[in-house]
């Protein structure tokens, strides 16, 4: 006999329409699965066999034939373990048939359990764009399916509960949508705590409204690393598309909380200077997203920035400047999205106190060796540079406080609503994503403003690239203001994000 059933598989967050086809017949007791599967699928048939001989269907007497069509698509994972055992079924007329319009996945336990399954979000997505009316899924995966709206979710605990319905014997009723709770950002500092340094907290303010990278260079002990990790509570509220989207990038992750499922607020992702070219782009035999694309949407800050090797900082070039990062195997290219905001923190020579009054022991080779594993163009990517001063004491002792989180974020919210009626229509979100060609269009400058940026590109000899980014930041500093045109403060102040590098790596 013969049967179909439909399935979805992934190539980075995109989901693409399999067909398992089975046919079973008598004979020499057989089981093969062709159509271009990894390892993971040929493991396949001994947890299609264990869970169908453990809910009570016999197959040791018949000869299967599996095909994953297209067969010449290369297909990995584990969530084609359950359309395998549905189709075999089918074929040995255990169940009724199922519907061409309904889809399954799910990854299989010995006991015939439906267990949790990578990628549930964007392969829903991808079956509801091409028509489908019901998915199949482990009931662990049901929220995170149910974020898709038009099509039927049901959640599948084991074997024998879905041969009982396709059979007749048992009602099930899709499930309700999931409904998500925005989550606040209780859990982290407010930069009320932060004493002094209000010339930086402008320049996340600056970041933070126009998604810009941002690079703060000071001595040990003067609250990079504090300052860093408050900033996910002034970005801006993450839109649902933006939430979608990050989602999906830990669905195919595997990182997802099964009973909250939606990603609400914008990651931060820390990384080790430990961490290898793979972890930060992504990478792996079956490509999985790196560090840069779980921070889509978000921040991802790296610490001691000249303690990477200077090969993993090269890597990061190319998805700063696309957005996203392409993974090219013999078995063809997997991409994934890294809009992400890059924080940087460093100290300015090994021993941290170069250009401080503490006293630096550092001779010029070393220091020209320290900073030598930053190189430019990972610095031309960079935005925003700028100095983190050692706290005084007097500073430390005063009952003053600065800007508060709310604060910030009020202003930062302000400036986002601006760039929102700036780029509606044209799939911009923030000023950072202004391509070169549109520059013009949405950076004007007076008059002023035009001389001293011609005077500054001359003296500093900066790059086209620097030129771009600057008339992003000042556009950024601009909407700040709530100012239409780009006036030469803006522009001072946008330069003046750009000096550090000339200070520093001459």
């Amino acid at each position: 006999m013969f049967s179909k059933v439909n399935t979805f598989g992934l190539s980075g967050l995109n989901g693409f329409s399999v067909t398992v086809e089975c046919s079973t017949s008598k004979g020499t007791p057989d089981f093969r699965i062709v159509g271009l599967g990894d390892t993971s699928i040929q493991e396949s048939r001994q947890r299609v066999q264990a869970a169908l001989n453990n809910s009570g269907f016999d197959i040791s007497m018949v000869k299967v034939s599996v095909n994953l069509s297209p067969a010449d698509i290369r297909k990995s994972g584990s969530s084609y373990d359950f359309p395998i055992l549905i189709s075999i079924l089918a074929a040995m007329e255990k169940i009724v048939p199922p519907s061409g319009s309904d889809v399954f996945i799910g990854e299989l336990s010995l006991s015939g359990e439906l267990t949790g399954t990578k990628g549930v979000l964007p392969m829903t997505a991808a079956a509801k764009e091409k028509g489908f009316k019901r998915i199949f899924l482990p009931s662990v995966n049901v929220h995170e399916a149910s974020l898709v709206r038009g099509i039927e979710i049901y959640g599948i605990n084991n074997v024998g509960q879905l041969a009982a319905f396709l059979r007749g014997e048992l009602k099930l009723a899709p499930a309700s949508p999931y409904e998500p709770s925005p989550k606040d950002y209780a859990d982290i500092s407010d930069f009320s705590d932060v004493k002094g340094q209000e010339n930086i907290k402008a320049a996340i303010q600056t970041a933070a409204a126009g998604f810009h990278n941002l690079l703060m260079i000071g001595p040990p002990g003067s609250g990079k690393s504090m300052i860093a990790k408050r900033i996910p509570g002034i970005m801006p509220d993450m839109t649902f598309e933006e939430s979608i989207e990050t989602t999906s990038v830990y669905s195919v992750a595997g990182l997802l909380d099964d009973n909250s499922p939606f990603i609400t607020r914008r990651p931060f992702r820390p990384v080790s200077h430990t961490a290898s070219g793979a972890g930060i782009v992504g990478g792996g035999k079956n490509p999985s997203p790196g560090e840069i694309s779980l921070a889509h949407n978000g921040v991802m800050f790296l610490d001691e920035l000249p303690e990477f090797r200077r090969d993993v900082l090269e890597t990061l070039r190319q998805p700063l400047e696309d957005k996203k990062v392409v993974i090219t195997r013999a078995s063809g290219k997997t991409s994934f999205p890294c809009k992400t905001m890059l924080v940087a923190a460093m100290n300015p020579c090994p021993c941290g106190n170069f250009g401080s009054e503490g006293k630096c022991g550092c001779s010029p080779i070393a220091i020209s060796k320290y900073l030598g594993k930053i190189s430019r163009p990972v610095l031309d990517r960079i935005d925003i540079q700028t100095e983190v001063n050692a706290v005084k004491y007097s500073e430390l002792r005063s009952d003053r406080s600065g800007l508060s989180s709310s604060e910030l974020k009020e202003n930062i919210h302000k400036a986002r609503e601006i760039q929102k009626q700036r780029f509606k229509g044209t799939g911009m979100l923030f000023n950072s994503e202004i391509p070169p060609s549109r520059i013009r269009e949405f950076c004007p400058l007076d008059s002023k403003a035009e001389d001293f940026l011609r005077g500054s590109f001359d003296r500093l000899g900066l790059s086209a690239r620097a030129y771009d980014r600057i008339m992003k930041v000042a556009r950024t500093v601009a909407d700040l203001e709530g100012s239409d045109i780009i006036n030469k403060r803006h522009i001072s102040r946008a330069v003046q994000y750009r000096t550090l590098d000339r200070k520093y790596w001459q």
